[in-house]
C-alpha cells in the first residue's frame, strides 16, 4: 500500500491531455468509489486515533502525522451509508482540498486507474447516492465506479465562507462589474453555489455549465452569433476536474479559437500544490484560485476590470 502513490508527482503530465488518474476503494460494501490521485497525499493504515469532544458526528477523531494534526472523516457515514467499522486494520486516504488536509477512513484500497475524462459521465438524476457524487465511470469488466463529491462532504462538516469583505465591496472599480456576464463551469453543485453566493454580491449576470464540453459548445454558439465575445463576457471561471472535458482542456480549446482566444479564464479548483500554477501557465489560464476564497475571487474580478 505504501507504494500506491510513489509516482504521483509524475502524473501531472496527464493534465491538459483530458486525462486523469483515480484511486479506487470500497467503503462499507463491495461498491467501488474513487478520488482523483492529484488530491491524495498518501494512503496508509490508520494511525493511533485521538477522539475529540464535541466533534462533528462524521469526524471520528484526529491523527498526528508528519508534524500535522489531521481530522479523520468517516467517508461512508458522510455520504449516507453505514458507518465504517473500526477494526484496527483500517485504511486512511490523506487528501488535500482547498489548501486543507484531512484523512478519510475507508475499507479496502483497490488500485489506481488511468482514464479519459470523456469516459466519465455525470451521475444519473435521482440516483440514491447521486447527492454525493460528481461523476461515474465503468471499468473494463463493466463494474460501476462512483466518484465522490468531496467538496460537498467537507462543506457539510465545515461550511465555507462566501461573504466578501466590506472594504472590498466598497471599491468603486467593482461598480463596473454590475450587469457584466460571467460563465461558471463546475460539475459540483456545491462549487456552483459557492460561486453564486460570492459573485451575486457584485450584481454579475451568471451563466452555468456543468462540464467543459458543454461550456465550450455554449461559447461557440455565442461566437457564432457574432460580436466580440470578450466584450460580452467579463470572464470564464472553470473548475479543473469535470466529466467529458476538464478545465485544462477547455482552456486550451478556448485559446485555439481566434473568436474567443482573448477571453479571461480563471481556473478555480480544489486541487492544491505549486505544480498547478505551472500547469495553468501551460494551458494559458489568466489566473489560478484555490476554492473557496471569496475575497481572492473578487480581487481577480477587480484585476480583470483594470485591464
Amino acid at each position: 500500500m505504501a507504494g500506491v502513490l510513489d509516482s504521483v508527482n509524475q502524473r501531472t503530465r496527464l493534465v491538459g491531455e483530458n486525462r486523469l488518474e483515480i484511486l479506487l476503494f470500497s467503503l462499507s460494501g463491495t461498491q467501488l468509489f474513487a478520488l482523483n490521485v492529484f488530491k491524495i497525499r498518501e494512503v496508509l493504515q490508520l494511525p493511533q486515533l485521538t477522539r475529540m469532544p464535541q466533534r462533528h458526528p462524521h469526524v471520528i477523531g484526529v491523527v498526528h502525522l508528519r508534524g500535522q494534526t489531521i481530522p479523520v472523516i468517516d467517508l461512508s457515514a458522510a455520504i449516507g451509508m453505514r458507518p465504517q467499522a473500526l477494526d484496527g486494520n483500517n485504511t486512511v486516504i490523506v487528501t488535500e482540498y482547498n489548501n486543507s488536509v484531512q484523512a478519510f477512513v475507508v475499507g479496502a484500497v483497490d488500485r489506481i486507474i488511468n482514464l479519459n475524462w470523456d469516459t466519465v459521465q455525470p451521475p444519473p438524476r435521482g440516483a440514491g447516492r447521486g447527492h454525493y457524487l460528481t461523476a461515474i465511470t465503468r471499468l473494463d469488466d463493466n463494474r460501476l465506479v462512483e466518484i465522490i463529491d468531496v467538496e460537498k462532504v467537507l462543506a457539510e462538516i465545515v461550511p465555507f465562507n462566501t461573504r466578501v469583505s466590506d472594504e472590498l465591496l466598497d471599491d468603486a472599480l467593482l461598480n463596473k462589474a454590475r450587469g457584466r456576464e460571467v460563465l461558471l463551469v463546475d460539475d459540483s453543485q456545491t462549487g456552483i453555489n459557492q460561486l453564486r453566493d460570492t459573485l451575486s454580491q457584485l450584481d454579475l449576470v451568471l451563466h452555468v455549465e456543468t462540464d467543459g464540453l458543454r461550456a465550450l459548445r455554449r461559447l461557440q454558439q455565442w461566437a457564432d452569433a457574432g460580436g466580440k465575445l470578450s466584450d460580452r463576457l467579463l470572464m470564464v471561471i472553470t473548475d479543473a476536474e469535470m466529466p467529458e472535458m476538464d478545465g485544462y482542456r477547455l482552456t486550451s480549446e478556448i485559446r485555439k479559437d481566434p473568436r474567443m482566444s482573448d477571453l479571461f479564464v480563471v481556473l478555480h479548483t480544489s486541487l492544491s500544490g505549486a505544480f498547478n500554477k505551472a500547469l495553468v501557465e501551460k494551458v494559458g489560464c489568466n489566473a489560478f484560485l484555490s476554492k473557496f476564497q471569496p475575497d481572492q475571487l473578487v480581487e481577480v474580478v477587480r484585476q480583470r476590470l483594470e485591464l
